[in-house]
């Protein structure tokens, strides 16, 4: 298993460090014949000072290794024994506690071949590697090419031809009133996000607490800093200082994330709505959700929480440091599946890297909060329950929440690839049988493994077993046509309905899901525009649906007074081949523009420099811009925007 928590620190140093020096490893290649059929590959490797580039063979948990592969090898050519390289250092690397090797200034790696077809002139390689110096890290690849005829081979580079650069300037809309996308409804929204993840997140850090793993934690640690530290005041700026300490390991978590999101704006969107992802997703959570169960216990190899445990005893700032740290270990095996809960809930959001930094650092703090309240008022602590048979119900409860969860990763890849395996009633379906079960498991009929025995229900178990039950029952109501507003944009959409819709669009609006078509029906008609961008597993754009289109005012001004055009972000769908084109960033990075969903999602950066869903925006024919964009909202905000846009063609 690689050490997890060091990857995190290169990420970080990578993030923080990255851009000063832009490439610290360079590549060179050149071919050896040895025979009409056999040859050597040979890649030279030229490393900035105190930088190192790691050797193919690293023990476990340290520094990622330097991989090569080879494009068509076993068809056309076959790969001679295993990749050579030169000789590398090797030492004892302080920050991995163990004995790494790597290459300074330049390193050499030779792979010999053998042609099983003649005719081959190119050979092309791909090379991922690490390479680090004392401050920072960078994981990064190369595609490199070999001549096996003496020529020169080039790297295949994607390029910008005459149909590409045509369809990428049909893209780019000439916007008239652009200063509206700045507008403050925008900034309100985002800001009213942040503080609703923030606290998403503080709720999950107080259901970490009241799990077996933290729970005991508190009075030993509080009772810790106030009998060791000599003074009552100084116990207090301890407790305090290991509260901030626990935050702050909190939120490094999330900052490799912001390095992603600026540079592709797009990435955790698509990240989100990867179908093999979000299956990948459902599995773990599934995982996630039997450790719950108490079938087995997540934990991070011992010799880490042993390392820190260790660290701690040095005293000082140092020594309460690791102490907090200690404790992020110790505790995994139940605030994990929490957390992986908010990271991955954080990725289908809208507000990506922002988010989760919001989110991680709401349940950091509420980890933190109780250390620090006690500290100043210690008495309080005769207050708290007694460890007990509760903490065990309130693991198993989570299980239950994380196996709903998994079933809504499901449907989102369900959903992007339109499998039609988990259709609106069946997935309802799903969570009535696991909602179902949970209140079984509360009113004590049935039981999992670390449960006791069970002598008594009382009150507050009883209570949330029959609030459990009501919530079943309101569930069985969306199987009969429902429309369960509590959950809107956790089911699937009311059109992805076992029952025949009139058409795929929300609410049987007429629609479009192409940009072009739907401009000419709006100039036919002489109608703005509500662009909606949107996508399949997006949870807040089915919430606006659900809850706000379909409002009777709401929805008496869509199906009249506007042209919708629904563009999915997150569509996997092939663009037929003749649609399909490269697009060149500005950066200068050209990306590959294959699916119906990649298309749309450029089309939304590079005319309204966002890449969240829901977005809205209101547009003329000639594309004039008719008010700010709007997001997640009210019903009355949306309602006044949609008759403030209107009546701007009046």
């Amino acid at each position: 298993m690689k050490n997890i928590a060091l990857y995190i620190v290169f990420l970080l140093g990578f993030t923080i460090g990255h851009g000063q020096v832009a490439e610290p490893v360079r590549w060179q290649v050149r071919t050896e014949k040895l025979s009409e059929t056999e040859y050597h590959l040979i890649f030279n490797a030229s490393i900035e000072p105190h930088w190192h580039l790691y050797s193919q063979n690293l023990p476990e948990g340290g520094a990622l290794p330097t991989v090569f592969t080879f494009e068509g090898a076993g068809e056309d050519f076959e790969l001679v024994g295993d990749t050579k390289e030169s000789d590398p250092v090797t030492e004892h690397d302080p920050v991995f506690d163990m004995e790494l090797s790597f290459f300074d200034m330049n390193a050499t790696f030779t792979q010999k071949i053998k042609l099983l077809q003649p005719g081959r002139k190119t050979i092309r390689a791909h090379v991922e590697f690490q390479a680090c110096d004392d401050q920072r890290c960078i994981f990064d690849n190369a595609d490199l090419a070999f001549a096996l005829d003496g020529g020169k081979a080039e790297v295949k580079q994607l390029e910008v031809d005459g149909r590409s650069a045509l369809l990428s300037r049909k893209l780019k809309l000439d916007l008239k009133n652009p200063e509206l996308l700045k507008g403050e409804d925008r900034e309100q929204a985002g800001g009213n996000s942040l503080v609703a993840i923030f606290v998403l997140g503080f709720l999950g850090g107080l259901l970490a607490l009241l799990t077996p793993c933290v729970f005991p934690m508190i009075p030993l640690t509080v009772s810790f800093f106030t009998k060791q530290s000599g003074t009552r005041k100084k116990g207090i700026s301890n407790a305090i200082l290991y509260g901030t300490f626990i935050v702050l390991i909190y939120v490094l978590l999330s900052l490799p994330f912001h390095f992603l999101d600026s540079l592709d704006p797009e990435i955790l969107n698509t990240i989100s709505t990867n179908v093999w992802l979000n299956i990948a997703f459902f599995v773990i959570f599934v995982f996630f959700a039997f450790s719950f169960f108490g079938y087995y216990e997540l934990t991070l190899p011992s010799s880490w929480g042993n390392k820190m445990d260790s660290a701690s005893g040095t005293g000082g700032v140092i020594g309460i440091f690791f102490m907090a740290l200690t404790l992020a270990i110790v505790s995994f095996s139940c605030t994990g599946p929490i957390l992986g809960s908010l990271l991955v809930g954080s990725l289908t959001a809208e507000g990506g890297a922002t988010q989760l930094t919001a989110g991680i650092t709401g349940f950091g703090f509420a980890l933190a909060l109780p250390f620090g309240l006690f500290a100043l008022f210690p008495n309080w602590l005769n207050s708290l329950p007694r460890s007990g048979g509760w903490m065990t119900t309130v693991k198993v409860i989570l299980g239950f929440l994380e196996l709903a969860l998994a079933f809504k990763f499901l449907s989102n890849a369900d959903l992007v690839e339109h499998w039609g395996l988990l259709k609106r009633e069946v997935f309802i379906g799903i969570w009535i049988v696991i909602f179902g079960l949970m209140a079984l498991y509360l009113f004590g009929k049935i039981r999992f493994p670390h449960d006791g025995p069970l002598k008594k229900l009382g009150v507050l178990r009883v209570s949330t077993a029959v609030l459990v039950a009501a919530f079943v029952v309101y569930l069985i109501s969306g199987i009969f046509g429902g429309h369960l507003k509590l959950l809107s944009g956790f089911p699937p959409p009311v059109f992805y309905s076992v029952a025949a819709q009139e058409n795929d669009c929300p609410l049987g609006l007429n629609c479009f899901k192409d940009f072009e078509e739907g401009l000419e029906y709006a100039k036919a008609h002489n109608k703005p525009i509500l662009l909606d961008f949107t996508g399949w597993a997006c949870v807040n754009c089915r919430k606006m649906e659900e809850n706000v289109w379909s409002v009777p005012k709401v929805y008496e001004q869509l199906r009249d007074n506007y042209v919708l055009i629904s563009l999915y972000v997150d569509d996997r769908k092939e663009l037929p081949e003749d649609k399909q084109f490269n697009y060149q960033l500005e950066s200068g990075r050209v990306k590959q523009i294959r699916t119906i969903g990649e298309k749309w999602a450029t089309f939304q950066a590079i005319n309204f420099h966002t890449a969240s869903q829901p977005y809205y925006i209101i547009i003329t024919p000639d594309m004039e811009l008719l008010g700010p964009p709007q997001q997640y909202t009210d019903t009355e905000t949306y309602y006044n925007w949609l008759k403030k846009g209107i009546s701007g063609t009046k």
